[in-house]
């Protein structure tokens, strides 16, 4: 091999570890992005349900929409 392929070859290495790199961090702040939206929705279910024990069963067909 001669020099010029070698360091062609090395630049093209160097490219590829900055790549892989950067996609790695973008995977690490995409996990901890889903993490809190998981969270978010977990206590937003845990209130949708309190409320629901809390308040009594209503007959939908019977209430009169806002607009009349």
């Amino acid at each position: 091999m001669n020099e010029s392929r070698i360091i062609e070859l090395e630049t093209k290495l160097a490219f590829a570890e900055d790549l892989l790199e950067t996609l790695n961090q973008t995977v690490i702040r995409q996990q901890k992005q889903i993490g809190s939206l998981q969270e978010q929705f977990r206590l937003l279910h845990q209130q949708v349900k309190e409320s629901q024990a809390d308040s009594e069963p209503r007959n939908l067909q019977e209430e009169i929409p806002p607009h009349y």
